[in-house]
């Protein structure tokens, strides 16, 4: 088979790769149905965060079983599946606790952006659809093993409640579905931050009330004009800069809470001025599996659309364009199609 394989910055090569098999007897073989390019895929791609080799990318993915291991019990062949980048065994304590991503056996799940991927640890991290959904589904459904279930994370990280006031810094596919996150969990008023128009026109449609264009310390300025002064109640971190976090902190009121999910590259946090804060953070790298039965079931009966933070969408063998497309910021989001 032929799949994306990074080789330096700006290097993604569609070549040959071996067809994944099952290696121990708690793995799962799926056909891809649908794959993507994600932000955090820009990180590497750019050079940000280095490459020591060639290295097939991608870690969203759903698709059909085509083969399961001797002690796999939960997921059958021919069943559509989908799962989180963060493979976990669903038994361990931190699993119990609903953080699956710290799992005590967790495995990376890489390589998705090809027709076919191992999945381990398939009975912890698989989750099935009710059936093989139909075509107008898979975008949302695909959002659901990274972005969305990420977004998800934010919003409940960041103690979103009916009635909060939400702030969401960054408008990328994990800002905006952070956004439709919010306001599924009841908030009333929900600022995105977003210099875009594509970006801001969908964020009002996911939900929000507001558009600030601002960013640091006037950004910050103009979410405490629009909060009389106080701050928002839940901030959202969606990007991994000194600059957002920075925003996401002080843009919290007193007792409120940010929820981080951007990949930190530089940040650094003055222990004293968030002593004197008095804002809870919490974050890291979501815990998908803990949310995916909700939100598979929030998809199917089309309550929610996130696949429409996809605004391009290639075949496979073009993953080279997608790439540089959202690195140019020429779109949200690149859907691959095997």
């Amino acid at each position: 088979m032929r799949g994306a394989v990074l080789y330096g910055p700006r290097d993604v090569r569609f070549e040959e790769r071996e067809v994944p098999k099952i290696i121990k007897p708690t793995d799962a073989v799926i056909r891809i149905s649908s794959a993507c390019v994600c932000g955090s895929d820009l990180w590497p791609y750019r050079g940000i965060q280095p490459t020591a080799q060639p290295t097939p990318m991608g870690h969203e993915y759903c698709g059909i079983v085509e083969e399961v291991g001797s002690a796999v019990k939960s997921v059958k062949r021919g069943q559509f599946v989908i799962g989180s980048f963060f493979a976990s065994d669903n038994t361990c304590p931190n699993c119990h606790i609903g953080y699956q991503s710290s799992c005590q056996h967790r495995e990376l799940v890489g390589g998705a952006q090809a027709p076919f991927l191992r999945v381990p640890l398939a009975d912890g991290t698989l989750v099935a659809t009710p059936d093989i959904p139909s075509e107008d589904l898979i975008p949302s459904l695909l959002t659901l093993s990274d972005v969305m279930g990420t977004g998800w994370f934010a919003a409940d990280a960041a103690n979103v409640k009916p009635g909060s006031t939400v702030t969401v810094v960054g408008d990328g596919a994990v800002g905006l579905l952070g956004v439709l996150s919010a306001k599924q969990m009841g908030a009333e008023r929900i600022i995105a931050m977003s210099r875009h128009e594509s970006r801001q026109k969908l964020a009002r449609e996911f939900g929000a009330t507001d558009i600030v264009t601002d960013r640091g310390e006037k950004g910050v300025s103009r979410i405490k004009e629009l909060t009389h002064g106080i701050g928002a109640d839940s901030v959202l971190e969606c990007v991994g800069t000194q600059e957002s976090m920075m925003q996401a902190i002080t843009s919290t009121r007193p007792g409120g809470h940010v929820g981080y999910v951007g990949v930190p590259h530089g940040v650094e946090l003055d222990g004293e001025q968030l002593f004197f804060s008095h804002v809870h953070l919490h974050g890291g790298p979501a815990p998908v599996r803990r949310y995916l039965r909700e939100m598979i079931k929030l998809v199917w009966n089309r309550k929610i659309n996130p696949g429409r933070v996809f605004d391009l969408r290639l075949p496979l063998d073009q993953v080279a364009e997608g790439y540089r497309a959202m690195d140019e910021r020429r779109a949200i989001k690149t859907l691959l199609s095997p």
